[in-house]
C-alpha cells in the first residue's frame, strides 16, 4: 500500500511538472493523484470507517485553507474592480526594472510579515498586473513575489502558517522569532534579489512609451475606501484571530462581509447593470477556480501521506540515519518545497516535546526559518506559491530554470547567518 501511494504522489507530482510538454493541465493531474492516493489507502485498509474519518478531518483542514484563499482573492478582485490599487501604483513612479524589482520585493517582504504569505502574494500579484502589462517579465516579478512572502512570514509568528503553528504551540515566543530571524530572513531575498537585479535591465513594457496600464484608466468612485477597508480587513484577520480565537478564515469572511456591504453602499444608487462590474458575483467570476481545485488536489494528496503517516515515518528515519538537528532541520526546509511545510512542521513538533526542546530553543526557530523559506525553492512548495502559479500561468519549469537557483542561494544565505548568529550569542 504505502509503496502504491508513493508511486501514485511521485507520478502525479512528475505529471504537475511537466505540464506543458505532456500536455495536461495540472489541476486535473493533482486532483487525480489525491482522489487515487485515498483510493489506494481505504482500498487496503480492513476498516474502512476510519480512513473516512480521516479524510474528513484532513479535508476540514483543507477547507478552511480553501475558504481562506476564496475570501482573499475576493477581496482582493473588489478592491481591483474599484482600481484601489492606483492610489499605490500611482505613487511608484520608476520605469526602471530593477527599482521596482526592489521596491516591490521589500514591500512585500514586511507586508507578508503584518498579513501572511498567503494573503500578501494575491495582493501583490494584482499590484503587478497594473505595473507590468508585459507577461514575460511580469514572471520574474511574481517569482520574487514568491520569496519575498515567504521570507516575511518566516521572521512574524503571523505570518505563515507554521509560525503560527509553532507560536500557538508554545515552540516560540514573538519578540524571540522577531529577533533572531529579521536578519537570516531578509537575506534570503536580498541575495536573490542581487542576483535577479544583474538579469533585469531596462525599463518597463508598458502600453504606453514605457509606462505601467494602469496609469492610462480614469479613476473609478469609491476606490480609495475600498483600498482602505480591504486592506483594513485582511490586516485584521491576525486580530480577529488572536481575539477570538477562531480560525482564520473565520476572520477572512467577515472581512469579506464587510467589504461587500460597502460596495453596496458606495454603488448603491446605480442601476443593476452599472452596479455589476463592482459586485461579489462579478468578483468571483473572475477568480481562477482552477487553480483552487489545483491547491484541493495538492492538500488532499499530501493529507494521504500524513495519514499514513509516511511523512512521521521520513521525519523518525531522517532522526536515525542523519543525527544532527541542524542539518534535519535544513533538510526538512529542502523538503517543504516538495511537501506542503504543515505537515512537515506538524510532524516534527511530534517527534520533539517542549521538555526536551522548551520554548525559543534553537530547533524550534530554525525550523520556523527552513519551513519558512524553503517552499520558495519549488513553486509549489508554499501556499504563496500556489496562489501566484495559478494566478499568473507560470509553468512549473520555467520557475525551476529561472527562479529555483536564486531562491536555493538565498535560503542557504539565511541558514548560514542564523546559525552564525546563533554562535556568537550562544
Amino acid at each position: 500500500m504505502y509503496a502504491a501511494i508513493i508511486i501514485i504522489f511521485v507520478l502525479g507530482y512528475l505529471a504537475i511538472a511537466f505540464e506543458h510538454p505532456i500536455k495536461i493541465n495540472k489541476t486535473a493531474s493533482a486532483l487525480l493523484t489525491g482522489v487515487l492516493c485515498w483510493t489506494v489507502y481505504i482500498m487496503f485498509s480492513a476498516e474502512k470507517d476510519p480512513v473516512v474519518e480521516e479524510l474528513s478531518h484532513h479535508l476540514g483542514s483543507i477547507a478552511e485553507i480553501l475558504f481562506f484563499l476564496l475570501g482573499a482573492m475576493t477581496i482582493v478582485e473588489l478592491i481591483d474592480a474599484h482600481q484601489g490599487f492606483r492610489v499605490i501604483t500611482d505613487r511608484i513612479n520608476t520605469q526602471d526594472s530593477r527599482i521596482l524589482l526592489w521596491v516591490l520585493s521589500l514591500f512585500t517582504f514586511f507586508l507578508s510579515a503584518l498579513l501572511d504569505n498567503l494573503t500578501t502574494a494575491i495582493v501583490m500579484v494584482s499590484l503587478l498586473r497594473k505595473l507590468v502589462s508585459d507577461p514575460d517579465q511580469r514572471k520574474f516579478y511574481a517569482g520574487m513575489v514568491i520569496i519575498a512572502a515567504n521570507a516575511g512570514g518566516a521572521w512574524s509568528p503571523i505570518g505563515d502558517v507554521t509560525t503560527t503553528m509553532l507560536w500557538i504551540g508554545g515552540q516560540i515566543t514573538s519578540l524571540t522569532i522577531i529577533k533572531s530571524l529579521l536578519i537570516p530572513s531578509l537575506l534570503s531575498l536580498v541575495v536573490p534579489l542581487i542576483f535577479l537585479s544583474f538579469r533585469m535591465k531596462g525599463k518597463l513594457v508598458g502600453s504606453e512609451e514605457g509606462m505601467p496600464a494602469l496609469h492610462t484608466h480614469e479613476k473609478v468612485t469609491g476606490g480609495d475606501i475600498m483600498l482602505g477597508f480591504g486592506l483594513g480587513a485582511l490586516l485584521f484577520v491576525p486580530i480577529f484571530k488572536t481575539v477570538t480565537h477562531l480560525p482564520p478564515y473565520m476572520g477572512m469572511l467577515l472581512g469579506l462581509s464587510v467589504v461587500w456591504l460597502v460596495s453596496e453602499i458606495i454603488h448603491s444608487d446605480k442601476d443593476e447593470e452599472e452596479r455589476k462590474p463592482f459586485t461579489v458575483a462579478h468578483a468571483l467570476g473572475k477568480i481562477d477556480t482552477s487553480s483552487i481545485l489545483f491547491f484541493l488536489g495538492i492538500l488532499i494528496a499530501i493529507g494521504s501521506l500524513e495519514a499514513t503517516h509516511l511523512l512521521s515515518n521520513l521525519a523518525t528515519l531522517m532522526d536515525e540515519t542523519i543525527g544532527n538537528l541542524d542539518y534535519i532541520v535544513v533538510a526538512i526546509g529542502l523538503a517543504s518545497a516538495v511537501i506542503d511545510n504543515v505537515p512537515l512542521v506538524a510532524a516534527t513538533m511530534g517527534m520533539y516535546d517542549l521538555t526536551t526542546f522548551p520554548t525559543d530553543s534553537k530547533l524550534w526557530i530554525f525550523l520556523a526559518y527552513c519551513a519558512g523559506t524553503g517552499g520558495s525553492i519549488l513553486i509549489i512548495g508554499s501556499a504563496a506559491g500556489v496562489a501566484v502559479m495559478g494566478m499568473e500561468k507560470i509553468d512549473f519549469m520555467w520557475y525551476v530554470k529561472k527562479i529555483s537557483f536564486i531562491a536555493l542561494i538565498g535560503y542557504f544565505a539565511g541558514v548560514f547567518s542564523y546559525l552564525l548568529i546563533y554562535s556568537l550569542m550562544a
